[in-house]
């Protein structure tokens, strides 16, 4: 080869640095660039870099934390193995358009659609449930790719339209007054997320970002009084709440993940995708009310986290604290100058497509050893609406005890998906007890998911 080449060569060696284009690593292609032969690779080569960089020069694209870039080529979705709904939409007939559309787009803090896919690039898909594939790095996201967002809410929130809008109702009045039988539930919960107006979520804040997040969710927290009065703790060896300055101890942190109370250090795949483990454990921690029944978890998933929780079956008294607690803590939030992220078409805005809307997660711990067993439990739960995990989480072992919820978020308001919970948790008792004393219960599935109309009426003989 001439002179010419060399210096080429030598030009494409320096500017392809290791892990910046995540197609070069899946292609194992030599980060010496010595697979480039000719001159014409070589100019391809360099020009796709000067390209990369007057792009990320020009959009500010974020580069905390560490970024991945797919070179604006669309990652290779062929594998059977993507099925996630983002995986879906690219493969589909106006995959490739959107790409191009939205490769080079990028939000006002920095991030882009490179970073959005990376949990559905890196994690092909789910065995038992339908994974989204994709998340938000902040609120613009979903008007700034709205092309590949909009159908992949569409594709988990049962076609949910782009024009679409989102219905509240916090009433504690309109929960059925459902009698949930003696001796099978554990304990209920009721959870939302939410995020903070004009800041990163999660996956892409910096340090900086994210310690914001706590000093104004500590302010908000210690206003609160009477019953949803409490205390915050950081995580052990958090050196960012200066009236705890280490943290709690690492024995105290253990007890209220026992106590299923706190969050776990990320160490799954998605969240490891989406840099969720960053600075751990700085700027990390729960808010307890003293009775720690009302919980607040701050930057975990999303800024917050908001929990009301009590043993037994006492939903209307859950759920009656939950919607005081969230209402309370976001006026706090308000007064400070802080809202939250919220739109008419999507509701609360969370970094998961799947918690948009109520960002409501409401559960009942139960006890089914029989049901529980049966091959087809899981689609049992599906024809209610419901969705079924594992008591220590969606992948953990058979124990006969499950948490059942709404698997619904967006679309329908708080009060109708803890009505869905209710009709659902009663009804699939009512098998469980039906199992116990020897009786079929084929007759007594339903052939197909119930409509909402239809859970109404079940609702009403359950009364």
């Amino acid at each position: 080869m001439g002179g010419a080449v060399s210096v080429e060569l030598q030009l494409a060696s320096k500017c392809r640095p290791p892990a910046l284009f995540e197609q070069d690593l899946r292609k194992n292609l030599p980060l010496d660039a010595s697979d480039i032969t000719d001159v014409a690779q070589a100019q391809k080569e360099v020009s796709r870099l000067r390209r990369l960089g007057k792009w990320m020069h020009e959009r500010r694209v974020r580069l905390n934390p560490p970024h991945c870039f797919y070179g604006f080529e669309m990652p290779d979705f062929s594998d059977p193995g993507y099925t996630s709904c983002m995986a879906e939409v690219f493969k589909g007939p106006n995959g490739q358009k959107i790409w191009d559309d939205l490769c080079e787009q990028v939000t006002s803090n920095g991030v882009t659609l490179d970073k959005c896919i990376r949990t559905g690039v890196e994690n092909k898909g789910h065995p038992t449930i339908k994974t989204v594939g994709m998340s938000a790095g902040d609120e613009e996201c979903y008007t700034v790719f709205a092309d590949i967002f909009d159908p992949v809410i569409a594709l988990r929130h049962g076609g949910y339209s782009k024009d679409a809008k989102h219905t509240t109702d916090m009433n504690v009045d309109n929960i059925m007054d459902i009698k949930i039988t003696d001796g099978y539930v554990i304990s209920t919960r009721v959870r939302t997320g939410r995020n903070i107006q004009g800041l990163p979520f999660p996956p892409s804040c910096n340090y900086k970002e994210r310690l914001k997040v706590e000093q104004i969710a500590t302010k908000a927290f210690l206003s609160l009084d009477g019953e949803l009065k409490g205390d915050y703790y950081p995580l052990a060896g958090s050196n960012t709440y200066a009236a705890k300055p280490n943290g709690i101890t690492h024995e105290e942190e253990e007890q209220l993940r026992k106590d299923h109370f706190l969050f776990q250090e990320p160490d799954s795949t998605l969240l490891l995708a989406g840099h969720m483990e960053r600075d751990w454990p700085h700027a990390r921690g729960i808010f307890c009310n003293e009775a720690k029944s009302f919980l607040a978890w701050v930057n975990e998933e999303d800024c917050l986290r908001l929990i009301s929780m009590e043993m037994g079956s006492d939903i209307k008294n859950v759920f009656a604290r939950f919607a005081r607690g969230t209402n309370v803590v976001e006026e706090t939030f308000k007064a400070a100058g802080y809202g939250f992220c919220h739109s008419e078409h999507l509701g609360y805005i969370l970094t998961c497509p799947s918690n948009l809307g109520t960002g409501i997660r409401a559960s009942m711990m139960v006890k089914l050893p029989n049901v529980g067993k049966l091959e087809n439990f899981r689609d049992i739960c599906d024809k209610y609406r419901l969705q079924a995990r594992g008591s220590a989480g969606v992948d953990s072992g058979f124990t006969g005890v499950f948490d059942l919820s709404n698997s619904e978020r967006l679309g329908k308001s708080e009060t109708e998906l803890v009505n869905i919970m209710l009709v659902g948790v009663q009804s699939i008792i009512n098998l469980e007890k039906k199992l116990e004393a020897g009786e079929d219960i084929s007759g007594d599935i339903p052939a197909n998911i119930l409509s909402m109309e239809e859970i109404v009426e079940l609702g009403k003989k359950l009364l």
